[in-house]
């Protein structure tokens, strides 16, 4: 029979250029309740502030579940690895779906381990040009709360003006703690680097919930025990390898800042007429500086040479506070470092578009957009 990969026209032509033809299409999925004893024990937690270990367990679970069903799959298939691999989490009738979808596929050679890669077929070939091994898809999460210690003093604090350090704490602690969890999942694969690491914040029985997910791979050019990140794209990473640059870690730093009362008041009463509101530019101003000014700091720390591909984000959380935040990876030159090809091929940058758009049932399939 016809073999169904999820796998686009440039994602398959990527792969047949590292010696893979394409398989079919596998799914995992698990429906997971948080129980009556985890439901409390989260409830006395949400009070106190953090991290919520009951949900940040209950997810990690789920989503093991789900996923090892789908490698599992796989398997049964004879796959050589699975491409592709994403994940999602919905509610389903007051409980929730954790689910996993890749797409086998087969080495030409029929040698290798079993991987299984995030992100897409396109992104892996620009890593496995780069040097990297694939050896699991791997994922670090946080379920968190700000609690009502630390919003009682947080509050008191927006009366003034400047930064919140008791918001700005949660924030920080809990994307490190996501990041330092999914370094401990590569490292126990044997990795030395987990590389395309996206980031998402999902709200969850009432509290949020943080996952970085990303691939654990492996480079012989890379000290060996040690666990190197990145969130560059895949064409970004082979563009800094074939410079000789090589991902030293992930840096994140946010900043909670308030307008403060009497900043606020002058902000309103500003905004009645045309011309610039000095209050909300140099709020905006003081703690996007306070932001870089970590990153900065943190990568002397490591020995980095830059901080690259570094995304900025602006968020208006309500009640005259804002969220600044900066994203970005340290690198630096290691010997060695190069790409198997002089030039990435136009299939591994060029994004394939879904063809079914604007039908009968009201909703468009597209990637790569907000829609």
């Amino acid at each position: 029979m016809a073999r169904v990969s999820g796998l686009s026209g440039n994602e398959i032509y990527c792969m047949a250029l590292k010696g893979y033809t394409a398989g079919e299409l596998v799914v995992g999925n698990s429906v997971n309740s948080m129980g009556f004893l985890g439901s409390l024990g989260a409830g006395l937690n949400n009070i106190l502030g953090g991290e919520i270990p009951q949900v940040t367990q209950a997810i990690q679970d789920g989503r093991m579940h789900a996923f090892s069903r789908m490698a599992k799959e796989a398997q049964t298939h004879g796959a050589s690895g699975v491409a592709g691999v994403s994940g999602d989490l919905r509610g389903l009738s007051g409980n929730t779906e954790f689910l996993f979808v890749g797409s086998c596929v087969f080495s030409k050679s029929g040698g290798g381990n079993f991987f299984t890669s995030a992100g897409d077929a396109q992104e892996l070939y620009c890593h496995m040009d780069a040097g990297y091994t694939p050896i699991h898809h791997v994922f670090g999460n946080i379920a968190y709360s700000m609690g009502v210690g630390g919003g009682l003093l947080g509050a008191l604090k927006q009366l003034a003006r400047g930064e919140i350090s008791e918001y700005s704490d949660v924030f920080n602690k809990t994307r490190h703690k996501a990041l330092e969890r999914i370094t401990a999942a590569a490292r126990n694969d044997g990795a030395n680097a987990v590389l395309g690491i996206r980031t998402t914040v999902l709200p969850w029985m009432g509290t949020h919930e943080m996952v970085m997910t990303g691939t654990a791979m492996h480079h012989p050019g890379l000290p060996a025990g040690d666990v190197v990140t990145s969130d560059l794209t895949g064409e970004e990473l082979w563009s800094m390898a074939s410079l000789g640059y090589a991902p030293v870690k992930l840096l994140m730093s946010t900043s909670i800042y308030s307008l403060g009362v009497v900043g606020g008041i002058f902000s309103a009463l500003k905004s009645l007429a045309r011309g610039e509101i000095s209050e909300l530019t140099t709020l905006v101003h003081d703690a996007r500086e306070h932001c870089i000014d970590r990153l900065k700091r943190e990568a002397d720390g490591l020995g980095a040479e830059e901080v690259v591909g570094v995304k900025t984000y602006i968020i208006e959380i309500g009640q005259g506070l804002i969220e600044f935040m900066a994203i970005g990876t340290a690198v630096r030159k290691v010997t060695g470092m190069g790409t198997a090809t002089q030039m990435l091929p136009a299939q591994a940058i060029v994004r394939d578009k879904d063809t079914w758009v604007d039908g009968d049932t009201g909703f468009s399939l597209l990637r790569n957009t907000d829609s």
